[in-house]
């Protein structure tokens, strides 16, 4: 073989040997094991800086095989803030990968239907370790709400599973849940005034048929006593205001507390209460905005989650009065 072509035959060996080692390097994984490496990039970190501390926490074998392939694949402009929790078999092409898609972690968030507002503030500190104080402060906050163009957070921190960025604030949490509201209810609105009410009205009052109805078929018919309730100028002694108005109970009412001196006693004062009294879902918005077309001023739990609709008073007493009679003989047996 003559020497040029020994020459060729080793720069061809190189070249493979090379070649090897870079797809090795990009693509071969290293197995953290049971552990879990967390990475926190912080706004305006630099990708070199990263990479360096993904090498030095053995998530990847190579800095150079994540900072040249990021910079032709753009990655390491348009790093995206988070923290990354790597664990298993990871490669810098994976890692590429998740940084591009800015997989980070998430923390799982869920607000059930009705939740009034020092219950959504105490959940955003069991489930994302936010300040609760800050959450009721924040309803507070004047200068924020007008941010929002909102009156109050109360009735507008929408009920859904959120998966919120970890570390996110309590303030960027609570917009990313009325920007939920929003995203989920403004197409119901037809217009600014509904059965002459305004849309915060319509929110107030569906947060009284979300504390009130436990099916969401009844949630129309307990919509149209209020609405007719509110048309005739009765009170709605409506039980959930003034559990609201106290604070929330973890009792039955007593006659005590119906004569409370609050804004949200509908025994005492006639209208709607001042704000919402928790987040109302979809259904009890609907039922607000498109009540059933009735005569009923009046209903009573009939002790299996639904209840009993009267036209009067004397109905009403009736149907109470059953109710109650049949709880007695079902409780004897």
């Amino acid at each position: 073989m003559s020497v040029v072509k020994r020459g060729l035959l080793v720069i061809l060996i190189l070249l493979v040997a090379a070649a090897g080692y870079v797809l090795y390097a990009y693509y071969g994984t290293v197995d953290l094991g049971d552990r879990t490496v967390s990475i926190v990039i912080e706004p305006g970190d630099d990708f070199t800086e990263v990479a360096g501390r993904l090498l030095e926490r053995g998530v990847v074998r190579s800095r150079i095989m994540l900072r040249y392939p990021a910079r032709l694949r753009g990655v390491d402009r348009r790093l995206t803030p988070g923290r990354y929790d790597f664990k298993g078999g990871n490669s810098c092409r994976s890692v590429l990968d998740r940084l591009a898609g800015a997989d980070f972690l998430r923390v799982r968030v869920t607000v059930a239907e009705g939740a009034p507002i020092w219950k959504v503030a105490s959940i955003l500190a069991d489930q994302a370790q936010a300040d609760s104080a800050a959450v009721l402060d924040l309803n507070r906050d004047s200068v924020f709400l007008a941010s929002l163009d909102l009156p109050y957070l109360e009735g507008y921190l929408f009920p859904e599973t959120y998966f919120f960025a970890w570390g996110s604030t309590t303030q960027e949490m609570v917009q990313d849940m009325v920007a939920m509201f929003r995203s989920q209810c403004d197409t119901i609105w037809s217009d600014s005034v509904h059965n002459g009410l305004s849309r915060d009205e319509i929110v107030i009052l569906a947060s009284i048929i979300e504390a009130e109805a436990g099916l969401d078929e009844e949630k129309p018919l307990i919509a149209s006593v209020y609405h007719n309730r509110l048309r005739q100028g009765t009170k709605l002694d409506a039980d959930p205001t003034v559990i609201y108005g106290l604070g929330g109970l973890d009792r039955p009412l007593t006659t005590k507390d119906l004569r409370a001196s609050t804004p949200y006693n509908t025994y005492r004062r006639p209208g709607l209460p001042p704000t919402p009294i928790n987040s109302p879902g979809l259904a009890s918005l609907r039922a607000a905005l498109h009540p059933d077309s009735t005569d009923y001023y009046y209903f009573v739990a009939d002790g299996t989650g639904g209840h009993r609709f009267s036209r009067t008073n004397r109905e009403h007493i009736n149907a109470r009065n059953e109710i109650r009679r049949s709880m007695r003989q079902q409780g004897g047996k």
